[in-house]
């Protein structure tokens, strides 16, 4: 028999040309465009805070948390072992520990805790908790958001010190029984979708401000939560109009309330975060507001659910550049790295361009929240903006998360890379309260009921005037339309018109000269489809540096 020498196994699986995973960094402490965003807005008292935040959510441990919520999505449970009705989800533990980390950190209270920068804040917190996992955003950002609607209603007292409580408390008792609060809201049916007035929910009045709810809400995001802000029609006859009302999951005698969850939602991605579809079956309410003004109250609530969404995609895109750029660097290709070639370098300095740009007009947003309290003309203006650039932010998003993706290759496509999670995730802003037409007809019907926020937005243009006469020329077109007046079939021309040339003065005010100088000859004086496809000379060095994180 002839023997053989055994064989000498290859080096088949050596690993090397790939970039780390990006982890164990501070999102804040290490990301100069936000930290240097947060300081512009007057926000430096908080540096400590956001810091010590930014270290968590970037930290390998919470990244994983959210990688094993969306792998793990909520369950329902609508009875119990005994076949009782309940209406429960189940989430997993990493849920709740990344629901703890937010709200103990503040990402729903802080903004309602502080004088300095409050909003600036909240925005910060929200983005870095979007680099943990988007999905508890969703919960977080409502509870933030329904605390002035609860203000501008009258309310005090317990709702409002639960939801502002810093605490989370999973357990499903009535709120009196708790340390925390989250709320949700409740408003679009299938017949109607954005169009409210179009809902058939009922309330029977059973005393002042108390009433009875029947009927169907096609969504209903975060289900576990304590109480949801919902619209519902009331009264008899010619005397019937559209009210806001709160709905507890407890009705005050210590029963659960009639509210009973359909099923979950099978999402394209925000997979972590429940959303349902609920039936009111007599559950009891009370009204939040004057009747017949629900859609009046409940925008206190959208405005600031607006400015989440706009600031979570800025987050979004401000992340799959960081993402681009760190793999770049690391990721060599017919040998040179991937970030020293010419057309690689194009394409990331645009990406980190349009992360600078949507986290330069997000905090503008933010700031003109905080100032707008003492400030009429801000007030305004927040009251304008906020829809124009949640359009045009959070419609970047999908193509933004995309590129940095390619930038990947192949390994960027893979479920275990964070990428494909944030591309899933990147539509659901611009749907979520308003999706793009809804949004681009609110933008014209404020501008033509809204003189002194027409005002303040021809004001912020006018400031950007003298820097280019490509950029002049936008600002005076603009002018020309908001003069002779804009048709529905223009909505969206003007919205994204004018988005552009206000995250053009939003750079430029902020000082961020390489950004702005990119801005304006890549995306005002000319009009490439594509990242990189670009002709004039933009500063690549400058708008990558900013893109690395500082680690």
């Amino acid at each position: 028999m002839k023997h053989h020498a055994p064989r000498t196994e290859l080096a088949t699986h050596d690993v090397f040309n790939q970039s780390e995973p990006l982890a164990d960094v501070n999102w804040f402490s290490d990301d100069a465009m936000l930290s240097d965003a947060v300081t512009r807005n007057g926000g430096k008292a908080h540096t400590e805070h956001l810091s010590a935040f930014g270290a968590e959510v970037g930290s390998a441990a919470v990244l994983d948390l959210g990688r094993v919520a969306n792998e793990n999505p909520p369950k329902f449970k609508p009875y119990d072992r005994f076949g009782q009705r309940v209406d429960e989800v189940e989430f997993h533990p990493a849920y709740h520990a990344l629901m703890e980390l937010g709200l103990s950190a503040g990402v729903s209270s802080a903004a309602w805790k502080t004088d300095a920068a409050p909003h600036t804040l909240h925005s910060a917190l929200l983005i870095l908790m979007g680099h943990a996992d988007a999905g508890v955003c969703c919960p977080q950002s409502m509870t933030y958001a329904c605390v002035p609607a609860l203000k501008h209603a009258g309310w005090s007292g317990p709702w409002i010190e639960g939801a502002t409580s810093g605490r989370y408390d999973p357990r499903f008792l009535p709120p009196e029984d708790k340390v925390g609060l989250t709320l949700g809201m409740a408003m679009t049916e299938k017949q109607g979708g954005s169009d409210v007035r179009a809902n058939t929910t009922r309330a029977k009045s059973i005393s002042k401000d108390e009433v009875e709810l029947t009927g169907h809400k096609w969504f209903c995001s975060a289900p576990m939560s304590d109480g949801f802000l919902t619209l519902a029609y009331e009264g008899e006859g010619d005397d019937v109009t559209l009210s806001c009302f709160l709905v507890p999951r407890w009705r005050p005698n210590g029963t659960r309330n009639a509210i009973e969850i359909q099923r979950l939602k099978d999402k394209m991605g925000d997979k972590s975060n429940a959303s349902s579809e609920i039936e009111y079956k007599g559950a009891y309410a009370r009204r939040v507001g004057e009747p017949g003004r629900g859609v009046r109250t409940i925008i206190e609530m959208v405005n600031h659910t607006r400015l989440d969404c706009l600031a979570g995609s800025a987050g979004l895109i401000r992340g799959a550049a960081a993402q681009a750029v760190w793999h770049a660097d690391r990721r060599s290709a017919f040998q040179r790295r991937l970030i020293d070639q010419p057309l690689m370098r194009e394409v990331l300095a645009e990406l980190s361009m349009e992360a600078e740009a949507a986290l330069a007009l997000a905090f503008r947003v933010a700031e003109s929240f905080d100032k707008a309290a003492s400030d009429e003309s801000e007030a305004a203006l927040a009251r304008i903006l906020t829809p124009i650039a949640k359009y045009w932010i959070c419609k970047r998003a999908p193509y933004l998360a995309y590129e940095a993706m390619e930038a990947h290759g192949g390994a960027g496509y893979v479920e275990e890379h964070p990428l494909p999670r944030m591309f899933r995730q990147s539509p659901l802003n611009a749907i979520w309260e308003g999706s793009g037409n809804v949004i681009a007809l609110d933008v014209l019907r404020a501008l033509s009921r809204d003189t002194v926020a027409r005002d303040a937005l021809q004001s912020e243009l006018a400031s950007a005037t003298g820097r280019s006469a490509a950029l002049d020329a936008r600002i005076k077109a603009l002018g020309e339309m908001l003069k002779d007046g804009i048709g529905e079939a223009d909505a969206r021309r003007f919205t994204e018109i004018a988005a552009q040339t206000l995250t053009a003065a939003a750079l430029i005010r902020a000082g961020l000269e390489p950004a702005a100088d990119a801005y304006v000859t890549r995306r005002i004086a000319e009009s490439p489809v594509m990242l990189g496809a670009g002709e004039a000379q933009i500063d690549t060095d400058a708008l990558i540096d900013r893109a690395r994180l500082n680690c």
